[in-house]
């Protein structure tokens, strides 16, 4: 038996994703949560083999806590459910250790077995995280943004200035400087704004 939590701010999404893993035997929801902090609490309580993780939630987001159920339970895979597909979401799941990325459009058969492949240790991504994943490495639309420029870009679309961004990445502003060249140079454009309008269109990062 797979055991699940289910992390997500809305209960109506909590409700439903219950009653359609319910209908599974091999899939057993042994708690939820509605925000970061009672996730931590019910993981730690519960100790499931897979969490359906939300981006959003109104405390810690969603990546800060698999970051931290991954460092304090490490047994625990999370596969993140979510409405975002933007390439810095995916990478910072990635990076913060989720097994799985999935879309909320997923249907049932779809989330089933990427739970099933989480828990087994196998990578659960939906097709279109998949071909963004692979688009990526392959570099099919020009070099890849690193990590640390999405940062940089992300801050700088939040109006940011050079100075905030470097003091907030606890980098110099000279490094910041150098990142937005090789943003500019890897996009094809030659300035912040056409930088991030850019990055934007192509969902690159996302705002909000």
């Amino acid at each position: 038996m797979i055991t699940i939590l289910i992390v997500d701010d809305h209960p109506v999404v909590r409700d439903g994703l219950a009653a359609v893993l319910a209908t599974q035997p091999d899939l057993q929801v042994v708690g939820a949560a509605g925000t970061s902090s009672a996730a931590l609490r019910e993981v730690a309580a519960q100790q499931p083999d897979v969490v359906l993780m939300d981006l959003q939630l109104p405390d810690l987001d969603g990546i800060a806590t698999t970051a931290a159920i991954r460092e304090h339970h490490p047994r625990t895979r999370v596969v993140v459910l979510t409405s975002y597909d933007t390439d810095a979401d995916i990478i910072a799941a990635i990076e913060a250790g989720a097994v799985g990325y999935l879309l909320k459009d997923a249907d049932r058969d779809q989330l089933c077995a990427a739970i099933r492949a989480a828990s087994n240790g196998t990578s659960a991504l939906s097709p279109a995280v998949a071909a963004k994943v692979l688009s990526r490495m392959r570099g099919e639309h020009g070099p890849a943004l690193s990590s640390r420029e999405i940062e940089v870009l992300t801050a700088a679309a939040r109006g940011q200035a050079n100075k905030q961004i470097a003091k907030a990445l606890h980098v110099s502003e000279a490094t910041v400087k150098t990142h937005l060249l090789h943003i500019y140079t890897k996009l094809g454009v030659e300035d912040r704004t056409a930088a991030v309008a850019t990055a934007l269109d192509k969902g690159i990062i996302r705002l909000g």
